[in-house]
């Protein structure tokens, strides 16, 4: 459960175009225009912008497409999820997938998954029907030898319902999020003073609108004690940011002074919305209006750590948290989450649980410590929501725990395509 401290739309390069002539007569498609014909919604499903002049009509979030969007292009291998054999000299994580696909279908069988799809709005897609894509993806899993092999497989099996984006042309934006480690205590100290805290138990009844953060813990996030908060303080840490990092996250492990470790996790918050400080600052004119990302702003208030004070009260949002004992991060479905296959998304619009794959341009850790982007596809499951992940344009990807997760989720703003894999009835 993760809101983003940023939200930076993106726009795509824009590419020449070649097209080249056979000796038949017959137009070929060049490597970059298959590239964008592969990617892009087909025309023939593309909503129009609504007239003025007549009733607004609700887009579907999903649309079903005729063709896969397999196999690759000339010269592109960015359809192909190399990462679950380890094709891609990077250590295969196929045992990280099979178990993000058995925590979905653990979710499924249950009733709030029932009530949840009794709901849903877009045509054909049910329960049942999610349930038996996951147990046959699962199959294709084992038998399939290569990602070439698997998409092959998924392409002449499943049905793919691709998300129409925040264009209504298939563009989706996509930030990343990770689970920190930090250094915290169990009791307040000279160094450890800045906490956050338990469910009220009587947050049900508190009155409308509910206090903002501000209100709750002051400007400087010390007075937590003075009010509502008193007797709820579950962690202290020696860092502002990092308490609120983990409000940002939704969840933390946390290395404790006697040396234990241990877990917390997402419990609950206020009827507000999530405000940007990122957003805040460039509007202030602190920060550029263009490449701002989260080690930017963590920079930002490295160099000036009052304006913690000013811009952090700027977001009425607060969470609140449990102790989970060393349990993994957990998704809105209630699930664990896995490293890089598991997403978060709007769930009103969205399946909980489905499979997906999503392509985009995503950061990977070098052998040197380098930060390097390429263009990948993954297969996913959608086992998360957070608060400022609104409508069918925007993704969330977890990328894991600690600091190499932290600063590649930190840089990690792409535009890319989102599909849902359902088998063919």
């Amino acid at each position: 459960m993760k809101k983003s401290l940023f939200l930076i739309p993106l726009a795509l390069p824009v590419a020449a175009v070649l097209i080249t002539i056979s000796p038949l007569g017959r137009l070929l498609l060049s490597p970059v225009e298959c590239q964008l014909k592969r990617w892009q919604l087909p025309i023939s499903l593309k909503t129009p912008k609504p007239s003025t002049s007549t009733p607004k009509q609700t887009t579907p979030a999903l649309l079903p497409i005729k063709k896969a969007p397999f196999p690759c292009c000339a010269g592109d291998t960015s359809c192909l999820d190399k990462q679950i054999l380890g094709e891609n000299n990077q250590q295969a994580d196929q045992k990280i997938l099979l178990n993000s696909l058995d925590n979905s279908l653990q979710y499924l069988q249950t009733e709030a998954a029932a009530a949840t799809y009794k709901r849903y709005q877009v045509p054909r897609i049910n329960r049942g029907r999610v349930i038996k894509s996951l147990q046959r993806f699962r199959q294709l899993l084992f038998e399939s030898k290569s990602a070439a092999e698997l998409n092959q497989a998924v392409a002449k099996e499943f049905e793919f319902y691709q998300s129409v984006g925040h264009n209504n042309q298939g563009k989706v934006l996509y930030t990343a999020y990770f689970e920190p480690l930090y250094v915290a205590s169990r009791f307040p100290t000279a160094e450890y003073r800045y906490p956050i805290y338990r469910l009220p138990p009587d947050l049900q009844d508190w009155e409308r609108p509910h206090p903002t953060r501000l209100d709750l813990e002051g400007a400087d996030g010390l007075q937590g004690s003075q009010g509502k908060l008193k007797g709820l303080e579950l962690f202290w840490f020696n860092s502002r940011i990092e308490a609120y990092m983990i409000h940002i996250q939704g969840s933390a492990k946390l290395r404790l002074l006697d040396g234990t470790q241990t877990t917390v996790g997402y419990a609950g918050n206020v009827r507000h919305n999530y405000q940007s400080i990122g957003k805040a600052l460039i509007d202030d004119g602190e920060l550029p209006s263009t490449g701002v990302t989260m080690p930017t702003i963590l920079e930002y208030f490295e160099k000036y750590p009052k304006k913690l004070d000013v811009y952090l009260p700027r977001d009425p949002s607060f969470v609140f948290f449990r102790e989970n004992k060393g349990a993994p991060a957990q998704g809105s479905i209630q699930v664990g989450l896995s490293a890089e296959r598991s997403i978060a998304t709007d769930k009103s619009m969205m399946p909980p649980g489905a499979l997906a794959l999503i392509r985009g341009n995503f950061p990977f850790a070098t052998d040197n410590g380098d930060i390097q982007h390429r263009t990948v596809s993954r297969y996913v499951l959608d086992q998360d929501a957070g608060g400022a992940i609104k409508g069918a344009g925007r993704v969330d990807y977890f990328l894991g725990t600690g600091k190499v997760a932290g600063d590649r989720a930190g840089v990690t703003v792409s535009n890319g395509q989102l599909y849902y894999l359902l088998l063919k009835d």
